[in-house]
């Protein structure tokens, strides 16, 4: 008797166990059909130039690239971007959100 209540558990934990690797792989597909349409998105909005630069800044600055993109994306869905964005109108965006740098000095007596 105990070996038919011991089989049913492993089977009903294995049921669970496939029933959360399926959600997971369901979450996966779903973030990354997401990020291939923010990617669609701003191919649109940027010019070749403009890409690479904000690929750039996305290898030293992760946070500030992904909250211009933010913005762009908004933007454009909002109707307020009328043509494409070029390096240089990129580069007074990158400006503007950037932190100022701070200037340290060490003075020694």
């Amino acid at each position: 008797m105990e070996d038919a209540e011991l089989e049913e558990l492993r089977r009903r934990k294995m049921v669970e166990l496939q029933r959360q690797g399926e959600q997971q792989a369901a979450m996966e597909q779903q973030a990354q059909a997401m990020e291939a349409q923010r990617q669609a998105i701003l191919r649109q909005l940027l010019t070749s130039e403009a890409r690479d630069r904000l690929a750039n800044v996305r290898m030293a600055y992760p946070d500030i690239a992904r909250s211009v993109e933010d913005q762009l994306i908004r933007l454009a869905q909002m109707g307020q971007i009328d043509q494409q964005i070029d390096d240089s109108t990129l580069k007074q965006i990158l400006r503007k959100v950037s932190p100022q740098k701070r200037d340290i000095s060490i003075a020694r007596k």
